[in-house]
Formats: structure tokens, sequence, C-alpha cells
């Protein structure tokens, strides 16, 4: 009998692999039925990682978001999974257990059927407590092995900590290959090992397609007795994301497994939703570099998921160091030259700190780490002499153990500044946290949701659910947006920036929103009942027909033009803050019903 392989689609991380955002409840809502329509997918991950945190950075309420995304999957039987940074959980820091526990009752109460467990630094102490809570809450438990390439990282090193998540409960395995450099023939020494010894476990390959591996690597885990492949579709297939479902199933059909056939009307019609998604807002955050594949990646090891913010970031460090070599009478450096040798950079300090997998977060501490050390050899300082608390948390033992061995120097400089190594379980430093919470949350009169769903989100993503809650994140988001749309307006190079008119912002930003006009050219005056001396506008607040909401002070005396609620409505934006000046007739906000 032909050996079946499945396919996950995963939507989610080919999103975020590919910018900041991901779709919308409204556009997770078209796209979960034409997924569907496939034909071709037994799983499909919905949510996970930084997934959560972007909802609420663009003002959206996660947690509907989950439930409307996983419900049209649930119907129809197709597994929901979800990705999960162990000892993070949802974010880039440590979680307090009582958290971590809480967020798989609440995720697998939103439709979530399966958990994918994973720690950067492969220590089992970080995944083994999620796979008990997991199980308890009802989710299937994917325990996850970070796949990268070194000395330390062989096959041997796999299979051993594959026996360990497994006796310590794990449902599934995961091969996750975030960088996409794990090497074919090794992904199938670990696999075979597994399966001989452990017939029954699930095990599922999840690679990026950065360095051109991803292919030959699906089909030596297939060949290997793998179970489910994760696979993307166009237009956010290849470059740093990961291989499309076509080519993968066509691949595994002429090697003789069994695979489902794929809808392709609905392929099209799945593929031009996403697109419309990108035209709609997602794309202004896409770095067009992620739909390249780089053979670059393959030394250094850094994920494709993260080359966008690594640009952005190199190239705000560009000037600075060119600016200090120009003070020095040295050759400037390109982009491209710089990229280059944060590359190398990478590649020299990555075994020095311990081989940590380049995965969230500590891809992140160990570029940065390059990344100052440029920086700090301009400057003609030693290196290593500008890590910040995050990563030398991550050297010290907090966040679990180093895979490898730090070098000499790394110990030294600790050692030079007073700080002290770690080495037991890294939960102890993080304790239970939900008490202080619910206490405030109880104060300021906010409903802890469904399943507690609005509890977990304030526990796990304190700063960003306060912006979000006030309306702060919505408002930064809108005006974050309108800079880059007005960019892209603008025609050939040098050509001035196309600005937006108040009738062009609330088409786009607020279609269903009617403007608050200012009668009398003044001072704003912002209801200040609901705010702290106007800090932030009152978004939220809901209004009775004929309350006041906010005023103009005309220039030169005390006469104050009122703007009353016209019916039951709320503030959606402003366009003119507390104190700001405005004249006659302009937008100074908008409201909905």
């Amino acid at each position: 009998m032909k050996k079946e392989i499945q396919f996950s689609l995963v939507y989610r991380d080919m999103w975020q692999s590919s910018g900041k955002y991901v779709p919308r409840k409204d556009q997770l809502a078209k796209i979960a039925p034409v997924i569907i329509d496939m034909g071709c997918f037994d799983r499909v991950e919905t949510n996970g990682g930084a997934m959560e945190q972007v909802n609420l950075l663009y003002g959206e309420n996660p947690n509907q978001a989950v439930r409307t995304f996983t419900k049209p999957f649930n119907e129809v039987g197709i597994k929901t999974h979800m990705l999960d940074r162990g000892l993070n959980a949802l974010r880039m820091n440590p979680v307090p257990a009582d958290v971590r526990q809480l967020m798989y009752k609440v995720k697998h109460a939103q439709g979530v059927d399966i958990t994918r467990i994973f720690c950067g630094l492969n220590d089992p102490r970080n995944i083994i407590p999620s796979i008990k809570w997991a199980k308890e809450a009802g989710m299937t438990a994917q325990a996850t092995m970070c796949i990268t390439y070194s000395k330390v990282h062989t096959a041997e090193y796999y299979i051993n900590l594959a026996e360990q998540l497994i006796e310590g409960g794990a449902q599934e395995i995961c091969l996750k290959d975030m960088a996409g450099i794990g090497r074919p023939a090794m992904l199938g020494t670990i696999v075979r090992a597994i399966k001989e010894k452990h017939p029954d476990i699930i095990i599922q390959y999840h690679g990026h397609n950065g360095p051109g591996f991803a292919v030959a690597s699906m089909l030596e885990v297939a060949k290997a007795g793998g179970d489910v492949l994760d696979v993307a579709m166009e237009p956010l297939s290849w470059g740093k994301v990961h291989p499309d479902v076509i080519t993968i199933q066509a691949m595994l059909k002429d090697a003789g497994f069994l695979v489902k056939d794929i809808n392709m009307k609905a392929y099209m019609e799945a593929r031009s939703l996403t697109q419309s998604f990108m035209d709609d807002f997602l794309g202004y955050w896409i770095d067009p570099k992620n739909s390249l594949m780089s053979s670059l990646l393959v030394g250094c090891g850094l994920p494709g998921g993260m080359m966008g913010s690594l640009m952005a970031d190199l190239k705000g460090m560009h000037a600075a160091i060119n600016a200090n070599l120009r003070k020095k009478g040295q050759k400037e450096l390109s982009e491209d030259e710089l990229l280059v040798e944060l590359f190398d950079e990478v590649q020299r300090i990555w075994p020095m700190l311990g081989t940590p997998c380049l995965v969230t977060p500590f891809s992140q501490y160990v570029k940065n780490a390059a990344l100052m050390n440029l920086y700090s050899k301009s400057m003609d300082e030693k290196p290593f002499t500008r890590m910040d608390p995050a990563m030398w948390g991550m050297v010290l033992g907090k966040s679990g153990k180093l895979p490898g061995e730090l070098a000499p120097e790394i110990i030294q400089l600790a050692k030079e500044q007073g700080k002290e190594f770690y080495t037991d379980d890294p939960q102890v430093l993080y304790p239970n946290d939900l008490p202080r919470f619910i206490k405030e949350m109880e104060e300021n009169g906010w409903d802890r949701g469904q399943d507690d769903e609005e509890l977990f989100e304030f526990a796990m993503h304190e700063k960003q659910y306060r912006e979000y809650k006030s309306g702060q994140a919505k408002d930064q988001f809108n005006k974050d947006l309108m800079e880059r749309m007005e960019k892209a307006q603008a025609g050939t190079a040098g050509a001035p920036v196309k600005h937006f008119t108040a009738a062009d912002k609330r088409a786009i930003l607020h279609p269903d929103a009617e403007p608050i006009e200012a009668a009398v050219s003044g001072r704003v005056i912002w209801d200040l009942d609901y705010v702290d001396q106007s800090t932030n506008p009152p978004f939220g607040k809901q209004y009775k027909k004929g309350d006041w909401m906010c005023g103009v002070q005309a220039n030169g005396n005390t006469f104050i033009d009122n703007a009353v609620a016209p019916y039951d409505c709320h503030i959606a934006g402003i366009e003119k803050e507390h104190g700001s000046l405005v004249t006659k007739g302009e937008v100074i906000g908008w409201i909905e019903k």
C-alpha cells in the first residue's frame, strides 16, 4: 500500500515570514472556506507565535480572530495547529507558569487542536511542562526539535532529544527547520530512527525555503517515514517562506506516495484573495527581498522569517558605521558588503555563544550581538562590549541550557561584569502572576472574556493589550499605514509624496465612520473625563446621543464650539490631538455607531 503524506498549510507563518502583520478577522473569514475547497489539506496553522501580539498592534482582538479562523476548519474535520515558544509561550521573553498553563485551556476552547511546542535551546525542561498542560487541556502536544547544522547538532543529538520528548509525553514530533539549513540526508536519518522505535508517533516537517534545501529535505523526510509536510501557496510561497503545495504534491505523487488532489480553481481563488489582502494593507510591511532565496543563508544559519527585520536593522546601522569609518579615513561599506560582514560575524560568534538554534528569540540575540560587534569594530572597541540584558540572559542560562559550550572569553567577560551563571530550571525565575492581572481587570471593570481569553491576552501581552484597550495601538497603526501608503503613492524617484485628504483617510481607514469637523478655528479640546489629562484620545468610549465629545476653543477668546454625539457612537480615530491647532472645516476625528 502507498504511504500517505498529509499537507499542512502554514497560513499564519506565510504572513509572518513575509512581513510584520497578519490578515484581519474579516479576511480570515473569507479565506478559510476557500482553503477548505482546495481539498488537499488535513491541517492548517491558524495562530500562535507572534500572530496574536500583532493583532493587538493594529487594534484587533486576537481572540475573536482565532475563533473566527478555526471554526470553519473545526466543522469539516481539518485539524488546526498553533506555534508555541515553550518557556516564552507567545512572546519574546519568559512567561509565568500559570499564564502558560492557562494558554492551553484558552486555545483549546477557541478551537485549536494541536500545539507545536518549541524551545530555541532544545531544552526539554522548557518543553515537557507544556506537553503536560496541553494534554490536560485536551490538545494534542506536538513536541518540536529546532533543526540547525553545527558540530553540536548532529543526527545523534536529535535522535536522543526525540527520545526525551516522547518519554515526556509528546504525542507527535515536529522537525522545525526554521532556517531551512537542515541537510536532507541528516533529516532522513533522524526521521528513520524515530519511526523505527516509535512507528505510531506522527512526524511533521516544517522547512523554510531560504537557502534552497527544503524541497529535497521534504522528499527525504517522506521517504524516511514522515507523515505531514508544511507547505505554502502563492503569492507567499518560495523566497524566505516555504515551498508551494503544487510542487511538493507533484513531486511526491511521482515518487509513489499517496497525496490528495488540489482543486486548482479554489487554489487560484485563494491566491487571488491572499493578494487582495496584500493590496489592502499587509503588503505595505512586506520587504520585496523576502521573495528571494539566498545561498548566503547556508553559512550563517539565520532564519528566513527574520530577514525583514534584519534588513531594517542593517539599514539603520549602515549610516552610523560608515560615519565612524569616514572619521578614521577608511573606506565606507556598501549595504551588500555590510550584509556579508554581518553574516560572517554571525557565523563566527554563534559557537562562541553556546550554539543556540537561530530561532526566535535567540536568532535576534545572536544577530544583534553580531551587528553591535561590527559597530564596536568601527569605533575601535572590543567585541561583545554592547551586549544587552536579554542577550546576557541567554548566555547566563536564564532561558535554559545552551546546547554548546561558551567560549572562554565570554565566560571571562561575564565574571568581569559580576554576572552569575544559572543552572536550575529557568521557570523558577518567573513565578505565577495571574492574580495581579485578575485584580487589575476587576479594578478597571474589564471583562475576563469567554473562557478567560481576555485575561490570558492581558497576562501574555501586557503592554500591547493596554495599548489595544486604550485605542493607542489602532491610532499608531493607522498613522503608520497612512505614511506608508503616501510613500507608495509617490511616482518616480524624487517625485513629491502624495498626501491623502481627510476623505481619502475616511475611505481607507474608517469606511463606516463619519467625520467630526471643526466649526471654528482654534485649539482642540477632547473629553477629559475619560483620559488622564489627554495623554490619549478617548478611543472606545461609548457616547449616548447628545453627549459632549470634544470642542474647539476659538483663537483669541474663550468661546468653545462643542461637538456632541449625533447618535449613540464611539470615537474610531482622531486627526487632531488634544491641544493641537485646527482650522475651520478640518476633520478632527471620526465616529462610528
